[in-house]
C-alpha cells in the first residue's frame, strides 16, 4: 500500500484518518506476464493501480490488429474509464507485460470515496485532469509528430519503458511497423 499512500500524498493533502478510510476499499491482486485484466467487452468492474510490472492497454481494430494505447507501470493507474463509470462493455483490453502485483479498487467503492472522503474527489479531480490531458498530448502526437518525432519523443518521455517493452508493442504504440522502428532505431545510433 505504501506506494499509493505517497501517490496519493503527492497530489492532494490528506488526513490520516481519511488515508485508513481509502485503503480499506482497497484489494491486492496478481496478475501472471501474458494475463489479462480486462478483456474487450467485458465489463470493467476495476481500475487498477500498478505496484510492481508493467502492462499495455491497447484496442482491436475490426481487421484484429491490436494497437497499443497506453504501458502503465509503477505507480501509475489503468483501467477503461468509460467503462468502469458508466458500467458498459470495455472499448480497451489489458494485458499483463511483466508479472504484476496492482491495487484494484471497484466502481461501488471509488464512488463511496468520491461521496464520504473530500480528499479522494479531490485526488480523483486531479487524476482526471491529468488523463484528460495526456489524452490531448497523444492525440496531437498522433496528428501532427512525424514517426521519427513521436519515436523520439516517446524514448525522451519513458526512457524507463524502452527495455521493458519489446519493439512490436513500441511499434504499435506509434503507429509503425516493427520493420520501420527498428530503421528509426538503427538511424539514431549512427
Amino acid at each position: 500500500m505504501e506506494p499509493l499512500i505517497k501517490h496519493l500524498k503527492n497530489q492532494v493533502s490528506i488526513p490520516d484518518n481519511e488515508l485508513e478510510v481509502i485503503l480499506q476499499k482497497f484489494e491486492q491482486k496478481q496478475f501472471r506476464k501474458k494475463e489479462h485484466l480486462l478483456q474487450y467487452g467485458n465489463l470493467a468492474r476495476y481500475e487498477f493501480f500498478v505496484i510492481q510490472g508493467c502492462a499495455r492497454v491497447y484496442i482491436t481494430d475490426y481487421n484484429g490488429v491490436e494497437h497499443n494505447s497506453f504501458f502503465p507501470v509503477e505507480n501509475w493507474w489503468a483501467g477503461d474509464l468509460k467503462s468502469f463509470i458508466n458500467n458498459s462493455p470495455a472499448t480497451f483490453s489489458i494485458q499483463a507485460l511483466e508479472d504484476m502485483t496492482v491495487l484494484a479498487i471497484t466502481s461501488k467503492n471509488w464512488k463511496i470515496l468520491i461521496e464520504e472522503v473530500p480528499s479522494f474527489l479531490k485526488y480523483s479531480h486531479a487524476l482526471f485532469l491529468n488523463s484528460v490531458i495526456g489524452q490531448q498530448d497523444r492525440i496531437v502526437q498522433s496528428l501532427s509528430f512525424t514517426a521519427k518525432e513521436r519515436y523520439e519523443f516517446f524514448i525522451h518521455q519513458y526512457p524507463h519503458l524502452v527495455q521493458r517493452i519489446t519493439q512490436k508493442h513500441i511499434a504499435s504504440y506509434l503507429g509503425i511497423t516493427p520493420e520501420f522502428l527498428s530503421i528509426l532505431r538503427n538511424r539514431r545510433t549512427k
